[in-house]
């Protein structure tokens, strides 16, 4: 019969295999959330000095690492967010860029009775006639687009000159347009930068109004976008780094670009409108995307960090019958247990502390 110095305890022994179960957790989870999770699994013994005999049938070892917890939802590849291109006045349209095509400052979008509509860059839409003594940002915005396209002959300013007009004759015979030395509303079409034709909304030969859609564009760059619950919104952080995996495992960081909050239909009722979190990414590499054009992926978010910490297996952690949890360590033919405070679970382990637990020790595992 065995000696009571190198005998565990009865209870030790009764409750060796009453280990936490693996978890299958995302995100920092509450001392209250795990205990309701392992209630009635609590181990007995009393914790701290070193008890013989029975070893735990497998141990693992106490890790320093950077512990991060990340959570992946659907997204979709493509080239960002849409814009509707809408007619600036009434009139047969008569040609219309194909989809695909990248259209740059000074390009033509589509022709409306056989007049050109021009791509010019900037934030401001136009929304007026330009000629002769008008003033204003919009008026400095088309003579800087007239100066990057290589015209001379004015000065850049907020004033519609003779000098300006003169210009705008010159611009529109290379256009093949009527020199009329004015800038009518609808004659130019403006951008942050150069675009891709996405979709068609008409079809030539249709005859539009003013207001009408006409096409599609986006921007010239593959992007991925991605809807977040309104509940997960922490994770739509601008500059936030994500992971993107594509339809073959390739991995390509990215980062947050724009979140803004959409009202979508749901997914019973049309009138069941619910608000959603559109996400846009920005992706590192557009070599790395390979020969993806349009395609699904899913987007990892890192929801949590926790850097140079202690971790084990999440099913090397016991739950203490008066409270809280603990870890077997072994060490030879002795165990101890070590109370220990929990923090971020994420990838299978977990952050704790606990009074002289280090990293290289042992601890007990489930086999």
């Amino acid at each position: 019969m065995s000696s009571p110095a190198t005998k565990a305890p009865t209870r030790f022994r009764r409750r060796r295999g009453l280990r936490i179960t693996a978890l299958a957790v995302a995100g920092t989870v509450a001392a209250g959330a795990v205990a309701a999770a392992t209630a009635g699994f609590g181990f007995t013994g009393a914790t701290g000095g070193a008890k013989a005999g029975i070893l735990p049938p497998a141990t693992a070892t106490v890790d320093r690492q950077t512990l991060i917890d990340s959570r992946s939802v659907a997204g979709s590849l493509g080239y960002g967010p849409g814009r509707t291109g809408l007619a600036g006045g009434a009139g047969t349209l008569t040609t219309l860029a194909p989809v695909g095509a990248t259209i740059s400052r000074g390009g033509t979008l589509y022709t409306l009775n056989n007049e050109k509509v021009v791509l010019l860059y900037g934030g401001l839409p136009a929304f007026r006639t330009l000629e002769p003594g008008v003033t204003g940002p919009d008026v400095k915005q088309f003579e800087g687009n007239l100066s990057k396209l290589g015209y001379t002959g004015f000065t850049v300013d907020e004033k519609f000159t003779g000098s300006t007009a003169g210009v705008v004759r010159k611009w529109q015979g290379d256009l093949g347009l009527p020199k009329t030395g004015q800038v009518e509303q609808g004659r130019i079409s403006y951008a942050d930068g150069a675009v891709r034709i996405e979709s068609h909304r008409a079809k030539v030969g249709d005859l539009l109004q003013a207001g009408g859609p006409v096409l599609i564009t986006t921007g010239t760059k593959r992007m991925v976008t991605a809807e977040l619950k309104i509940t997960d919104r922490r994770m739509a952080k601008v500059d936030g780094k994500v992971t993107v995996t594509l339809p073959d495992h390739t991995n390509v960081p990215g980062k947050v670009v724009s979140a803004r909050i959409v009202i979508k239909p749901g997914e019973k009722e049309q009138s069941d409108l619910q608000a959603r979190i559109e996400v846009t990414v920005a992706l590192d590499g557009q070599a790395a995307l390979g020969e993806f054009d349009h395609a699904p992926v899913d987007v990892s978010f890192t929801t949590d960090r926790r850097v140079d910490v202690l971790t084990v297996p999440v099913n090397a952690l016991l739950a203490l019958v008066g409270g809280g949890y603990g870890v077997e360590v072994v060490g030879g033919s002795n165990t101890r247990i070590v109370t220990v405070q929990t923090g971020l679970f994420a990838g299978g382990r977990v952050e704790v502390t606990g009074d002289g637990l280090a990293e290289g020790m042992r601890v007990g595992v489930p086999s």
